[in-house]
């Protein structure tokens, strides 16, 4: 495989380099010098904020969210026919909906959220199922001048066939184990049934269906994540239910971290849960103050190519086949809490990040040296080709 930036070093100097709170600045001239690169944002903003005539459009926001994006939601449910309100909480970290905004909530039939809530409380889960509720994360889309960027722009079905054919390579049936190896001695262990795999499958996300037009969907905007390589709620896991999670992580980098790691760190799991951190640093004292007893709330990996390598901040990278293990502590990190007092993420969580991982679903490689092997798709790179060139679309990375 085509060796990519990777390395520590390659990081350090790296000009989009994030891994605490900054704002990402956009030039003046990135405005007006590509036009068209706008268009295309704007547009997959408007297909993916899929509202409807007649819908009831509610806003879930915080304090420090740019309030020119919700005047923009607001406005495009209003050209839409669609009425709306919004409900500020004190900030995104709730883990569940407070009891004063439910009111609201249930009236809802098309819901946009900064709150961590969204996708982890059953009560909001609940909304979806029994009710329909079409919802949207905006993590990553907390200031309108997102719009004018690479990521922004990239084409949400292009997307959507870059995911598909990471769905692709897991095993086609029967049970297998989601392992993840890299060059300083990772070896981590998910072990997966064929139904939890059958239940991943079903989920709008890993059709690569990005677009929040399917009563009961759940979508993330700006679209660069990607769908979890494995998340216990996808998979109809139970929050108490065990399955054998196993091995231990050593990470370059961490959300909540200037640097990448200059001395080795681990995270060991035996049973599902964080029984040891192994290193001698200050970052390794910090994540053994309250990781241990932890549990594994996601392996998650990048896919929009036009996603800037190298920004961690909020939830870990979004540039293709770079990985982050995010991990619920059972207490918050007072480090956290200090560095990152408005972290838009709970501060019980922790995303430990690598760029260099090789994943395998069974005897099947989906990440090669930090490299996802869905890139290489030929029904993906058919695709990119309406787009324009295939090779600077899929594989020139912004760093």
């Amino acid at each position: 495989m085509v060796a990519f930036q990777n390395r520590v070093e390659d990081i350090l100097a790296a000009p989009t380099r994030r891994g605490l709170p900054r704002k990402v600045e956009i030039a003046p001239a990135d405005r007006s010098s590509d036009p068209g690169a706008f268009v295309r944002g704007m547009d997959n903003f408007c297909r993916v904020m899929a509202i409807r005539p007649g819908d009831h459009v509610v806003m879930l926001t915080d304090p420090l969210l740019d309030p020119r994006v919700v005047q923009a939601v607001q406005g495009l449910a209003r050209g839409r026919g669609a009425t709306f309100a919004s409900f500020m909480g004190e900030s995104t970290r709730y883990v569940t909906v407070p009891d004063e905004a439910k009111p609201i909530l249930e009236r809802a039939t098309f819901v946009v959220s900064t709150w961590f809530a969204s996708v982890l409380d059953p009560y909001c889960i609940g909304l979806r199922r029994k009710q329909g509720q079409r919802w949207v994360k905006i993590t990553f889309f907390r200031d309108l001048d997102l719009l004018h960027t690479p990521q922004a722009g990239f084409p949400v079905d292009l997307l959507g066939e870059i995911i598909r054919a990471t769905g692709r390579l897991f095993p086609e049936g029967g049970d297998f184990t989601l392992r993840v190896t890299d060059p300083r001695g990772t070896d981590f262990r998910v072990p997966f049934s064929e139904s939890m795999l059958k239940k991943m499958r079903g989920h709008n996300r890993w059709r690569g269906h990005n677009v929040a037009d399917e009563d009961g969907c759940y979508v993330h905007y700006l679209p660069t994540h990607g769908p979890n390589l494995f998340e216990p709620n996808m998979v109809g896991l139970r929050p108490d239910e065990k399955i054998g999670i196993h091995g231990t992580i050593w990470p370059q980098w961490a959300v909540g971290f200037d640097k990448p790691f200059d001395r080795p760190l681990g995270v060991e799991f035996r049973d599902d849960v964080v029984v040891a951190v192994h290193g001698d640093s200050w970052e390794a004292d910090v994540m053994r103050d309250y990781l241990i007893g932890g549990t594994l709330e996601e392996v998650g990996c990048g896919h929009n190519p036009k996603a800037p390598r190298f920004d961690i901040y909020p939830a870990g990278p979004n540039s293709p086949g770079a990985l982050h293990f995010g991990i619920n502590a059972l207490k918050p990190s007072e480090y956290l809490r200090r560095v990152m007092p408005n972290w838009e993420e709970p501060h019980i969580h922790m995303d430990l990040v690598s760029y260099d991982s090789t994943v395998m679903a069974g005897n099947r490689t989906m990440v090669e040296d930090g490299f996802l092997v869905a890139l290489r798709d030929p029904a993906v790179r058919a695709m990119a080709e309406r787009y324009g060139d295939p090779v600077e679309l899929l594989e020139g990375y912004p760093v």
